[in-house]
């Protein structure tokens, strides 16, 4: 909730910068925020499993 409050006030004072309206900025501000909430977390354990894999790979083709 305070995160949600926070992008719209950041993305509203963006959005000002041109002279115009706030109310755009601020309503961008909270979407991307909600979206980088859901998919940055995906993204790390994705990162982490792909890592995992590329590491057995390394692993079964070493030579003994």
């Amino acid at each position: 909730m305070i995160g949600d409050a926070i992008a719209g006030w950041i993305g509203n004072r963006i959005d000002r910068r041109d002279g115009e309206g706030g109310t755009l900025g601020a309503l961008a501000g909270v979407l991307t925020w909600k979206a980088t909430r859901r998919v940055l977390p995906t993204a790390i354990a994705l990162g982490a499993v792909a890592y995992g894999i590329h590491k057995l790979q390394q692993r079964r083709n070493a030579p003994a």
